[in-house]
């Protein structure tokens, strides 16, 4: 049976999809991290083409949270190279006071530029435990990235 022209570009509309998932995975990850990236316009644009919130969401969470593992990742192995716990330096100053007067929970702002990423690196080098970093770093990614889906989403 010979392939017909709408097989053909339900195929590639097919493969643009999963490029495009796969744009807003790495984009989002890499913004997590210590690169001046930000995803909220990828996220944005999946949601207007797609006209769905929840797997471009989940998507952009799962990126996102990643890329904030390897953050705490790479700070906790820097912290034991360095076999001390030194005082944060001058940039992490805000994000340590944060964290040392709300715990945990000010992780719900690790999606915000610059504090963010202080606020993950202080956690890995601190040692807080993973699956208590894992929650409020989930929830507070998932937040706020479902209110830009559903702000994309209304436009």
């Amino acid at each position: 049976m010979a392939a017909t022209h709408n097989d053909w570009r339900r195929g590639s509309f097919m493969i643009d999809i999963l490029l495009g998932y796969a744009a807003l995975f790495a984009w989002s990850f890499l913004a997590a991290t210590v690169l001046p990236l930000s995803s909220e316009a990828a996220l944005a644009a999946l949601v207007h083409v797609q006209q769905q919130i929840a797997l471009p969401v989940l998507i952009a969470t799962l990126g996102n949270y990643l890329g904030a593992c390897t953050t705490y990742w790479l700070a906790a192995q820097a912290a034991k190279k360095l076999d001390q716990r030194q005082e944060p330096r001058k940039g992490q100053e805000r994000a340590a006071r944060l964290l040392r007067r709300y715990g945990p929970p000010v992780l719900l702002l690790s999606w915000v530029p610059l504090l963010g990423d202080a606020l993950v690196a202080l956690a890995g080098a601190l040692s807080m435990p993973f699956k208590l970093f894992s929650l409020w770093v989930i929830l507070g990614k998932s937040a706020r990235y479902l209110a830009i889906a559903w702000l994309a989403a209304a436009l």
